[in-house]
């Protein structure tokens, strides 16, 4: 019962059915009690008209009586049968045996219909006069047109009994349609990604919930521009700091040039590494803020190898300082529809974070794979890898491990995340080495291909 009622306060849909049935459930008693008197009724006037065509008979016909006192002939039923006898003869009846012919009717019974005990039965009479005087009456026994009366009442109420269940299921069916909407609004906002706030279309919904989605609408455009405004603070922050580092880095490149102390140019040279990372942050910054916004670059059918011939030429100079083995698997080149921009992004923050994790001498492969109606491009290596307890965690912005060592902005996998949801493909996780939970390998699926 405490689940019921919790049940009870917690679902409108819940309540309305139950409502719904409760109120079914009162109108089917109260209908159905009217209908069961209401037959009863009829069923007795329809027994007092059969009673009076008997009598109408009997005097349009001019018939005559008398009292024959054989067995009953077969078939007749002593209990259903209709008795018609002359009230004068009443005086000649033997004993207080319903079943013998005359019975004892009262002689001053009034013309008409009455219900009068003879011989201890209840009888149901009709006494007419006929055009010569003669009085007759017309009886049956009562309790046969009762029971008689009941059945055909209980009969009128199978419709009811049939019918209830099935308008309980009706019910419960229709509510449960009328809150198909709202089920669907939900599931489309939960299917929604963080990136996704443009408005929910009211029309299809009920004028009842339209208010609520308006309100949820609101909120949405209220978050969207805090949003925007968010990155466009961080977009003109990182903007603004790029002048000055780069003015430190040009100052710091002449100091180098200069003829220093030994001491100075060992102090310069930590100086120059933390401006070279602040001005990699701010550019990393920048290309979050441009790939969170969704600036508009038109996709196209861009070659994967043309690509990573770019991302290599950038980065090997990288790769060779770490004597780390940097290359493309296989030679068979496909095209993903993507702007050629944000696709170089992709793979050169990838290939960084690869290059950058790995161990001195390891290897950094890069390969394609299809599959039907999808194309995946993966960034393997042989470095420390990324605990799966933590492949969550990485996309976020600055999160960076604690077992790194290596120095980073950790902004690298959530541009990546950024721009593979905006061209429609996923990110997923993985080891290069599944035995031994060792090198990370980045695989972004693509669910289309083009050419």
């Amino acid at each position: 019962m405490d689940g019921f009622k919790r049940r009870l306060r917690a679902s409108v849909q819940f309540r309305l059915s139950a409502t719904l049935s409760l109120a079914i459930f009162l109108v089917a008693v109260a209908a159905g009690a009217f209908a069961f008197v209401a037959a009863i009724d009829e069923a007795h006037e329809m027994q007092d008209e059969t009673l009076r065509q008997v009598a109408m008979l009997f005097e349009r016909q001019h018939m005559t009586l008398r009292y024959p006192t054989i067995d009953p002939i077969q078939g007749d039923d002593e209990e259903s049968r209709v008795i018609v006898q002359y009230l004068a003869d009443s005086s000649k009846a033997v004993g207080n045996d319903d079943a013998l012919i005359p019975l004892p009717f009262p002689a001053t019974l009034a013309d008409g219909l009455a219900t009068v005990n003879v011989t201890g039965e209840d009888f149901r009479v009709l006494v007419r006069t006929t055009a010569r005087g003669e009085r007759f009456v017309v009886a049956q026994e009562a309790d046969v047109r009762n029971q008689e009366a009941r059945e055909s009442a209980w009969r009128s109420l199978l419709p009811f009994l049939i019918l209830f269940p099935v308008l309980l299921l009706v019910v419960g069916d229709l509510v449960r349609k009328i809150f198909q909407p709202i089920s669907r609004l939900a599931s489309e906002i939960n299917q929604r990604d963080e990136q996704a706030l443009h408005p929910i279309d009211e029309r299809p919904l009920p004028n009842e919930i339209q208010p609520f989605v308006v309100a949820i609408n609101r909120l949405l455009e209220r978050v969207a521009q805090s949003m925007d405004s968010q990155r466009r603070f961080v977009a003109d922050a990182a903007h603004e700091l790029r002048s000055p580092l780069t003015a430190l880095s040009l100052q710091a490149e002449r100091l180098g040039a200069a003829d220093l102390p030994p001491v100075a140019r060992e102090r310069l040279r930590p100086l120059t590494l933390g401006i070279e990372r602040s001005r990699k942050l701010i550019d990393q910054l920048l290309t979050l803020a441009c790939a969170q916004a969704g600036a508009v670059r038109l996709p196209g059918a861009i070659s994967v190898h043309s690509v990573y011939r770019q991302v290599l030429e950038d980065l090997l100079p990288l790769a060779e300082r770490k004597q780390i083995d940097l290359g493309v698997e296989g030679a068979t080149d496909t095209q993903v529809v993507i702007s050629e921009m944000d696709l170089f992004t992709l793979i050169k923050n990838l290939v960084d974070n690869a290059i950058r994790y790995t161990p001195p001498g390891g290897t950094v492969d890069l390969s394609i794979g299809q599959r039907c109606g999808s194309v995946t491009l993966q960034v393997s290596d042989s470095g420390p890898g990324i605990d799966e307890a933590e492949q969550s965690r990485v996309f976020e912005p600055f999160y960076r491990s604690e077992l790194s060592e290596e120095t980073g902005s950790g902004l690298g996998l959530s541009i990546v995340k950024a721009i593979a949801e905006r061209a429609g493909a996923q990110v997923l996780l993985g080891f290069t080495d599944e035995t031994r939970k060792r090198g990370l390998r980045v695989s972004v699926v693509f669910p289309t291909t083009a050419g």
